[in-house]
């Protein structure tokens, strides 16, 4: 069948509003980069695209609330944004579920936890909770990503994905594992010979390989399949105050609370 010149023409615009909301989504992505505010100089240079281009994608996106300006000229995401995702992220499923566990977790330890899923090489956060008081400082935030291999949720999901040393090399490639300490596994031999060591213990630790300073210990959580972790959830302590061998002994407690037995925070 030969195209027509009418059809040839329909083709370019289809192609063509395509490449636009390409571009729009890119600016978007962007923006979220700039909790400050960015010019429409430096997000043309950001997204390699001409500025008229670009001011002509932010428009669209602050007529649609999801980009304003600031009193400075500068842009940045649109409370409509901010308002779609946390309503998403707080009626979320998992979400509603893991909610009750960390709080436990974080009044009955008075430390951080966590909820991770694996995405790709690295895990991302979807949820935590602080203790009300004495909360340390982590780099980690809901949303935010850290290597797979270099931490504690990261491993224990890796464990169930990758059950030999073949699978690790293949996940690995060519890739150079990032270590952001040096007790961080920096091949895939290093790397299977802990997976191992999670699949036989039922647990995983991080120790002091994805931040210095910080232990951290995993548990599978099963949300939506007895056999398969929707996720993992995960306390994380200062190694000042809180050693890995501390963080062990309560290990029972621990597993009970993320199983759902949430009157274990109490005993």
């Amino acid at each position: 069948m030969t195209a027509t010149t009418s059809d040839l023409g329909t083709a370019s615009t289809a192609d063509d509003r395509l490449v636009g909301a390409d571009r729009v989504l890119a600016v978007l992505v962007e923006l979220a980069k700039y909790p400050d505010g960015v010019t429409l100089d430096e997000i043309a240079r950001a997204v390699s695209s001409p500025k008229p281009t670009v001011h002509r994608a932010l428009a669209s996106l602050v007529r649609a609330g999801l980009a304003g300006k600031d009193g400075r000229g500068r842009y940045l995401l649109g409370d409509e944004f901010l308002r779609m995702a946390f309503a998403n992220h707080e009626l979320r499923p998992d979400h509603l579920r893991v909610q009750p566990i960390l709080d436990t977790l974080a009044e009955r330890f008075g430390e951080t936890a966590h909820y991770a899923v694996l995405d790709g090489f690295d895990i991302v956060y979807r949820a935590k909770v602080d203790p009300a008081v004495g909360a340390m400082r982590l780099t980690s935030t809901v949303g935010g990503r850290n290597p797979a291999h270099a931490t504690a949720v990261g491993k224990l999901l890796l464990s169930l994905k990758l059950p030999d040393l073949a699978s690790v090399h293949a996940w690995v490639g060519a890739r150079e594992l990032v270590r952001p300490t040096a007790r961080t596994a920096g091949t895939a031999l290093e790397l299977h010979d802990q997976l191992e060591l999670v699949r036989a213990r039922g647990y995983s630790v991080d120790d002091q390989e994805n931040e210095l300073g910080v232990n951290c210990l995993a548990l599978p959580i099963y949300l939506a399949s007895p056999t398969e972790p929707s996720g993992a959830i995960s306390i994380s302590a200062l190694a000042h105050r809180m050693s890995l061998d501390r963080i062990l002994v309560d290990l029972p407690v621990i597993r009970a609370i993320v199983g759902g037995d949430l009157d274990a925070g109490q005993r």
